[in-house]
């Protein structure tokens, strides 16, 4: 027998070997019993469907599952019935667990009114698309109120923007809590805005309302400064940079115009200075 005939019968043999080696592996794995580990769990209450802010609970949008016990969630709940009637103050997405810190209390009610913060007052702002910075306007958003009204006082009558109030919460937008419309990041319809503010800054907007136009500045949600400003009247906004007019109030007529004060000269100062043996000056502005 050629030594190339003994060489291939004996690969031969050890893949045949190796094959019927595996296979029984393969046998004894598919006949081992499988061994369950048994995890402690409990029951947590979640929603069946996503839930929007201001949603009445009903036991067919909760259910029961399976959660591990060393990874409790705070403040959840393990009956469906404790949460029957109760209002959602924070939109709560499906399975997600349902906790005290997403619902109101049993005698709060669902709807609006739960929603609002202790201490604010809810109010509603008339818009239209455009004021209502074209649909972003959306709840948990932040925004200043402007109002475009007409002023007087002793003299003549004037048109002045101004912010009133600035950094309010939006509760609501349109006629609907729930804004699926939203979620995708586009602009929705916009009829009425329902604002959360302070008792004080309602009478600011409620009297901005009845008097002028309301706008709505849309805001950069880190952005916790108040905004001060001093308003503009219209001569001031056709103006521009140039000077501004003194007016004889008794004679409604422009007396002269006044023109911005020069900024002060700068001081010069001389400096006497000794270096070695040389006396000289130098001078400093």
């Amino acid at each position: 027998m050629k030594k190339q005939q003994r060489t291939l019968i004996v690969m031969l043999v050890a893949v045949v070997t190796a094959a019927l080696g595996s296979y029984g592996v393969y046998r004894a794995v598919l006949q081992m019993p499988v061994r369950e580990v048994e995890v402690a769990s409990m029951q947590v209450v979640v929603a069946a469907q996503p839930l929007a802010m201001g949603t009445r609970l009903h036991p067919n949008q909760l259910r029961l599952v399976a959660w591990p016990s060393r990874n409790p969630v705070p403040g959840s709940f393990s009956d469906i019935k404790e949460l029957v009637d109760r209002g959602v103050i924070s939109p709560i997405g499906e399975n997600e667990p349902v906790t005290a810190t997403k619902i109101a209390s049993l005698e709060a009610g669902a709807g609006l009114p739960p929603v609002i913060p202790q201490g604010m007052r809810a109010i509603s702002v008339k818009v239209n698309e455009v004021v209502g910075v074209a649909g972003f306007v959306v709840p948990g958003t932040l925004v200043d109120v402007l109002v475009t009204a007409r002023t007087g006082g002793n003299g003549p009558e004037e048109t002045m923007t101004r912010t009133v109030v600035s950094k309010v919460t939006v509760l609501t937008a349109g006629t609907k809590y729930d804004q699926e419309k939203s979620k995708s990041g586009e602009p929705i319809p916009t009829s009425v805005v329902t604002l959360s503010v302070l008792p004080e800054d309602g009478e600011r907007i409620a009297l901005a309302q009845n008097e002028g136009k309301i706008t709505l500045a849309l805001r950069n949600p880190l952005d916790v400064e108040p905004t001060d400003t001093k308003g503009i009247k219209m001569p001031a906004l056709m103006r521009g940079n140039s000077p501004e007019p003194v007016i004889d109030r008794v004679k409604n007529r422009v007396i002269k115009v006044v023109a911005p004060p020069a900024p002060p000269a700068a001081q010069i100062y001389t400096v006497e200075t000794i270096r070695a043996a040389k006396r000289g000056s130098e001078v400093v502005k």
